[in-house]
């Protein structure tokens, strides 16, 4: 037979050998690479597809006398180079498949659920969910149970949310709502495609010593409260000899407190008591249950959802420095001033992020890592996984809206932002 024929037949026999030693060449290629990072030396793809090939070639042998002729060297050369070429290029291609695939094996796309159409509102051209709270809520293990108020604002409470989210993302808002608006210690939420949520929450650990500034300590003064006041805003209280600006912890007016905390009379100090405070009288501590240093009430009394004083006669509680609480203790009454702060334009732009999809991440560089030792430009943090760094920590120092050129190095920090997916990425690369 003419050769330009054997090599012929030795192509069409090689292929045809060749599809299982490649198949297996492959998957063990992406294998290796996928679970250990490790690449199958050329040789070992050689041995184990001639060894394969072998097996299935002497098959084919003892039903085609033809194959097992002497006179078709040609022909088996051929078939064997062929099985060769198409074992390494499948093992080539199933290694660098493996090298492109995530590391971390995900399954938050199989809980990127959607809501039912039925649950679904149309509101001012979009849609939105309303989630109501199934069953009782429950109580988190190792915390106190919560209070029946509490459980009751949960369970009663009317919770609204865009209907354009994952039930993941859901889920999240919801904790998060939860525990802004009931000061909850922690929240855990499992919402269903019916938007009917399963809660477990922890009730508030502390008083107002825990958020009192580090520094900082909060005195109790009797004022004549604006309208409105809310915890967080900032205040300044007049008296004929001093005006001391703080941050107010909470407020009383007509019977009605800011926030849910009731304002104490004396003084509560971060790391120690004020005997000044000490030895002021305590007017007002019967109106609240929880006093800045009072025993707490035998019913504990659940935070309000709407945490704006009424206007009139009561009680400021404000965090000052040091220096000014004593002064401010002694002058006794004062005069409440709201600060204006503005619009706050940082939720503003949480909010377009939250709305395109985006979301922060605190990440931290380790030791050995793949930017351990590297600038943000080497890294190509944006160009390879589609995150952008808003502030790094490098020194002790940080640096908001670092450049190329901002070295990395273990122990540093990165305020990033980017999808769930590019945040899990980058968060894997950085650890």
């Amino acid at each position: 037979m003419a050769l330009p024929v054997e090599i012929l037949f030795g192509i069409y026999l090689g292929v045809l050998t060749g599809i299982v030693p490649a198949l297996i060449a492959g998957v063990l290629g992406f294998i290796f690479k996928y679970f250990t990072g490790v690449t199958i030396p050329g040789l070992g793809v050689v041995a184990l597809a001639l060894a394969i090939a072998g097996v299935n070639g002497g098959l084919l042998a003892l039903n085609d006398q033809t194959i097992r002729s002497s006179d078709r060297a040609p022909a088996i050369l051929t078939a064997i180079l062929v099985v060769l070429m198409l074992s390494l290029y499948a093992h080539a291609q199933g290694d660098k498949l493996g090298a492109n695939v995530p590391k971390r094996v995900s399954f938050r796309k199989l809980r990127e659920r959607t809501l039912s159409t039925d649950v679904v509102e149309l509101v001012g051209g979009r849609g939105q969910v309303r989630v109501t709270v199934a069953g009782e809520v429950g109580d988190m293990e190792g915390y106190p149970p919560l209070p029946a108020e509490t459980r009751r604002s949960i369970a009663e409470g009317e919770w609204t949310f865009p209907a354009d989210i994952p039930l993941a993302e859901l889920e999240t808002r919801f904790a998060e709502r939860l525990k802004t608006e009931l000061e909850l210690a922690d929240v855990s939420v499992r919402i269903d495609e019916e938007a009917r949520a399963t809660v477990t929450a922890a009730p508030p650990t502390g008083g107002l010593s825990k958020r009192v500034p580090k520094g900082k300590r909060a005195v109790s003064v009797p004022a004549l409260v604006p309208t409105g006041l809310a915890r967080g805003d900032v205040v300044k209280v007049r008296t004929p000899d001093l005006t001391v600006e703080g941050t107010l912890l909470a407020a009383r007016s007509g019977g009605k407190p800011a926030e849910g905390t009731g304002a104490g009379a004396t003084a509560s100090a971060e790391g120690g008591d004020d005997p000044e405070a000490e030895a002021r009288p305590a007017e007002g501590r019967a109106e609240d249950p929880r006093t800045d240093g009072g025993e707490p009430a035998a019913t504990p009394v659940a935070p309000p959802t709407t945490g704006t004083t009424t206007g009139g006669e009561g009680r400021v509680t404000v965090a000052v420095d040091r220096s000014e609480a004593g002064p401010l203790l002694r002058a006794g009454r004062g005069r409440v001033l709201v600060c204006s702060r503005g619009t706050r334009r940082e939720f503003e732009l949480t909010t377009l992020l939250r709305r395109a999809g985006k979301r922060f991440r605190k990440v931290s560089v380790v030791a050995g890592g793949a930017l351990d030792g590297h600038t943000i430009g080497e890294a190509s943090v944006r160009e390879a996984y589609d995150v952008a760094v808003l502030a790094a920590r490098h020194d002790a120092k940080w640096t908001v809206a670092p450049s190329g050129s901002q070295s990395l190095s273990a122990g540093d920090e990165l305020f990033v932002v980017g999808t769930h997916e590019a945040l899990d990425r980058f968060g894997e690369v950085a650890a």
